[in-house]
């Protein structure tokens, strides 16, 4: 159910003064009385009067978007209409964050909230000062009865209202009362997530109130369940938690990371990621977030001291590893939670860097070895959760799981080690390491440390297991799955990169975040003009609008795996290079070295390939478009033998392709 300051029949709030309208709400205590909110809300209340005479409906002020963390100015139910309005009181133009804004508040109900699915919403954004008006009803491609926002003045929202009644209007079909106490069930990017969590929201709040958010509960309640054991009988305890791309496992790291703030009960924790991209974003998104509450409420606050508070709770894995490896002491924190655990480096790998990076002769650890080590220098008690990825190690040197559980069987016995039964898949290649623990040490196997529903994808929880089974050559299986999500979850390819870019900017909608994604071995789209050499900052990328040509929107700079890892967009578009290339035989994969392509032989390196496309194809949350370029047979680089039957495998599983 969905909250509002005041809801009345139109009838009654025609008859009502102004005053009174206004003192109903205030009762509530639901804002304060700045005089600024109350000027406005007059403004409101008496265009309104003015535009809603001879109307029968329904109308509520403030009505809430939760995921969002923001409320409607005014929502109107007139017939099957349901109006959508944002007032921008003493306004003169329609801008276009202003117009993104009520267009977002729209798309919001329209994906979340059930009684909207299927009504028709008409934002409307209303520049009370403005000359002129623009009343024009047009769809999108969506065909999902959500009209482009109208922009009108003051004396024209009557007019908008009209016309929308006279050319859509049924009055056969109402929607009721109920409407407000339909069902709400959002799905959060791991942005919102973490700025929620953060502000001490609940799981429940921000996700689905289905099964995903059940199952996202038990997994957190598990973990909470084992750090009150912990700490009460002096344990010391490891949890593996598996899932899905999309699942939520990030999400279960924030949550426990949030619930285990509070540093005078002696169990902070803190959320770790050798993830650099992800942390760097999540730390700004927070810091911005913060300023800007603060800024609401009368008070100054700098972004760098906004910082500083978010920096002790999320932390880059590697400067944690190196902070301890100057302090010998134990860490403040009794809890750390390690996301994308799988990515921590090998034996091999870490002592390389040692000597090369920090000048460290005699080093002997893997990093999974070095950072238990860390935590169990507490004399009482310790948790570490590991927050495991299938299928996702795309960098040299990454261990997959199996480090840990050999580092549990050889240094930390007394560990109790408690494990999603997912870990024996073969995605996870941990079999073999598992059972010789198991043979050794206590080993716990839980179900509820496994998430197994994507929640990225907002429409097509089965997106995950299509990537898999295209990925694995299943061309039948990823067939039948393409077919039971592809009218919810388009996905579409082409030959075109521009053809894409249209694609892209005719799917969006709102503030809906769109970008290119390429593989970080796609040496030869430079023709394209995508150069995988020219870094991105994934902070400007991910965060900023469409009037910065550094964010995403301007379709100029590219991310790869390594920047889009554990982070999201709405659509995105995914081209693929040479180096990666069907055949009958299976996928052959190269690097391009010099002046040319060279095949990779290296099991290891194959797999890293992989993994990387799979990153890059379950990264978009409502939608896709795959370019495979045509090549150039004057280019020996990119001939266009290197990507036809690529683009024929893709367009074998009955993916619809635009030109």
């Amino acid at each position: 159910m969905l909250n509002f300051y005041y809801s009345d029949s139109i009838n009654l709030f025609l008859e009502k003064s102004i005053e009174s309208i206004i003192g109903e709400i205030a009762i509530t205590n639901q804002f304060g009385n700045n005089q600024n909110e109350v000027f406005a809300w007059e403004n409101q209340i008496k265009i309104l009067k003015e535009a809603l005479g001879g109307k029968d409906g329904l109308l509520y002020f403030e009505f809430s978007v939760p995921r969002m963390g923001k409320r409607i100015d005014c929502l109107l139910i007139i017939q099957n209409i349901v109006f959508i309005l944002e007032f921008k009181v003493g306004e003169k133009e329609f801008h276009t964050h202003n117009i993104e804004q009520v267009w977002d508040y729209a798309l919001d109900l329209k994906s979340f909230h059930q009684p909207s699915h299927d009504s028709i919403l008409i934002p409307i954004l209303i520049a009370t000062n403005a000359k002129n008006s623009i009343i024009e009803f047009k769809t999108t491609s969506h065909n999902d009865f959500l009209f482009k926002p109208i922009k009108t003045n003051a004396s024209d929202l009557k007019i908008a209202i009209e016309k929308a009644l006279d050319s859509f209007g049924d009055l056969e079909r109402k929607i009721g009362n109920s409407y407000a106490k339909g069902s709400y069930q959002p799905v959060p990017t791991i942005i919102e997530a973490a700025v929620s969590l953060y502000k001490n929201h609940t799981v429940e709040e921000i996700t689905k109130s289905d099964s995903d958010a059940k199952n996202l509960n038990r997994t957190t309640n598990y973990i909470s369940e084992q750090i009150r054991f912990a700490k009460s009988f002096g344990k010391k305890i490891i949890c593996f938690v598996t899932g899905v791309p999309g699942a939520g496992k990030t999400l279960v790291g924030l949550k426990v990371a949030t619930d285990h703030l509070d540093k005078e009960l002696g169990d902070s924790s803190v959320y770790l990621s050798g993830n650099g991209p992800l942390v760097a974003v999540l730390q700004e998104a927070l810091a911005r977030d913060k300023v800007e509450q603060e800024r609401s409420k009368g008070n100054r606050i700098t972004k760098n001291e906004a910082l500083k508070g978010v920096k002790s709770f999320i932390q880059i894995i590697h400067h944690y590893r190196d902070e301890y490896l100057r302090d010998k002491s134990a860490p403040y924190d009794h809890v750390a939670i390690f996301d994308e655990a799988q990515r921590a480096w090998t034996k091999d790998q870490t002592i390389n860097f040692m000597v090369r990076k920090k000048g460290i002769l005699g080093f002997d650890s893997s990093e999974p070895e070095f950072l238990i080590s860390c935590l169990d220098r507490h004399k009482d008690w310790a948790v570490i959760v590991c927050l495991v990825g299938g299928g996702q190690e795309i960098n040299t040197g990454e261990a997959g799981i199996s480090e840990w559980i050999t580092a549990i069987k050889t240094k930390f016995r007394d560990w109790e080690t408690h494990i999603s039964p997912h870990l024996f898949d073969s995605e996870y290649n941990a079999m073999d390491s598992i059972l010789d623990l198991k043979n050794e040490c206590k080993v716990v196997f839980n179900p509820d440390l496994h998430l197994g529903v994507s929640m990225r994808s907002i429409r097509a929880e089965k997106l995950s297991l299509f990537v898999k089974q295209l990925l694995d050559l299943k061309k039948e299986e990823s067939k039948q799955t393409l077919e039971s999500f592809q009218e919810q979850y388009p996905i579409v390819i082409t030959r075109s990169i521009e053809s894409a870019k249209t694609w892209l900017k005719e799917k969006a909608r709102g503030s809906e975040r769109y970008g290119i994604v390429v593989s970080s071995q796609a040496y030869r789209l430079k023709p394209l003009a995508i150069d995988v050499r020219s870094p991105i900052n994934p902070v400007h990328w991910f965060l900023n609008g469409k009037d910065d040509i550094r964010s995403s929107y301007f379709l100029e700079d590219v991310a790869t795996e390594f920047q889009v890892q554990g982070l999201e967009l709405d659509w995105a578009c995914v081209t693929w290079d040479g180096d990666l290339r069907y055949s009958d035989s299976g996928w052959k994969t190269f690097s391009f070295k010099g002046n040319k392509w060279q095949k990779i032989n290296k099991e290891e390196r194959q797999k890293y390939l992989i993994n990387a496309y799979r990153v890059l194809l379950t990264r978009a949350r409502k939608g896709m478009v795959l370019v495979v370029p045509e090549g150039n047979p004057e280019d020996h680089s990119r001939l266009p033998e290197f990507y036809d039957k690529t683009f024929e495998y893709f367009k074998s599983m009955g993916l619809r392709t635009i030109s």
